[in-house]
């Protein structure tokens, strides 16, 4: 566990520099919306191309994940079901803020370093990155019509990234490294770049200020860290998993919300505050509660 502190360090000082840069005052004030675009335009299609081509997609298919994705959907009914009367966008991003897990910068250490095995969180990296990150931004691009609900996301780039990646994929083809080299180099400075951004967005606001938005946080930060480790440990034992199995897929339940919703949460333009401070709460009070479900269920 003191290990996998190294990624909660290095996540909290690329926001730090963020914050800082908006604090004194360093970079433009369009400078936050200037990054979220450029990543959500080229760096994270990039990082979404490379990890789609070069995933097993095999792993989508394991009784630990169908745990983990029922889990996932029950926190995002929950919230959708209680704020039903907002609008889509906080409808849909605060479910999202529920039990969409930052799977990638906290899970593949916290993997590593309290699982002992780093391929452990991969089926919930493709799980998020194939099929509940194109569903989700199918929804936000939609403008009410069944084909502006189809069409819309053709024009996304995080959509045609994981798509193209996935057809490369399964295709078998081989895409020269003179093409590849430069997409990887790209797409590794997306979560530096949205991390940054999301720092900066911090910088003179109140986490859990008062609004409209402090009710759907709690309940979205309570979902995540609360919720989801519970229904995923029922699921478990309900489902005859072994006894690390049921382990695994409990803490792993409780990584905090994934950051990359901030940038969805740009695109859109709301529910900012929601999502920035679901992240942000998320991730400081994740690993008490991954503690308490080691002495829980270990």
């Amino acid at each position: 566990m003191t290990n996998a502190l190294s990624g909660f360090f290095l996540l909290a000082v690329i926001v730090l520099i963020g914050w800082s840069l908006r604090r004194w005052g360093r970079l433009p004030e369009n400078a936050e919306a200037v990054l979220g675009r450029l990543a959500y335009t080229a760096l994270a299609p990039c990082l979404l191309f490379e990890g789609t081509v070069s995933a097993d997609l095999h792993l989508l298919i394991s009784g630990p994940l169908l745990v983990s994705t029922l889990a996932a959907v029950i926190c995002f009914a929950i919230f959708a079901l209680i704020f039903f009367r907002r609008d889509r966008a906080t409808r849909i991003l605060g479910a999202l803020a529920g039990g969409y897990t930052n799977a990638n910068y906290i899970g593949i250490p916290v993997a590593t370093y309290v699982l002992g095995d780093a391929s452990l969180v991969i089926p919930i990296v493709l799980l998020q990155l194939l099929i509940i990150t194109p569903l989700a931004l199918m929804l936000l691009e939609a403008r009410g019509s069944l084909r502006s609900a189809l069409s819309g996301p053709a024009a996304n780039p995080l959509v045609a990234a994981v798509t193209l990646g996935a057809l490369v994929n399964i295709t078998g083809v081989r895409v020269p490294s003179v093409l590849l080299d430069p997409i990887v180099t790209v797409g590794q400075a997306a979560v530096p770049v949205v991390l940054i951004a999301f720092g900066m967005s911090l910088s003179g606001r109140r986490v859990l200020a008062p609004g409209p938005d402090r009710l759907p946080t709690v309940l979205a930060v309570t979902l995540k860290l609360l919720v989801m480790p519970t229904v995923a440990f029922l699921l478990a034992l309900a489902f005859h998993l072994s006894d690390e199995a049921i382990y695994t897929v409990t803490v792993l339940a409780a990584l905090p919300t994934a950051q990359n919703l901030f940038l969805y949460a740009q695109r859109a333009e709301t529910p900012l505050i929601l999502v920035r401070d679901a992240i942000f709460l998320s991730t400081v009070l994740c690993l008490p509660v991954m503690l308490l479900i080691t002495l829980l269920v270990r």
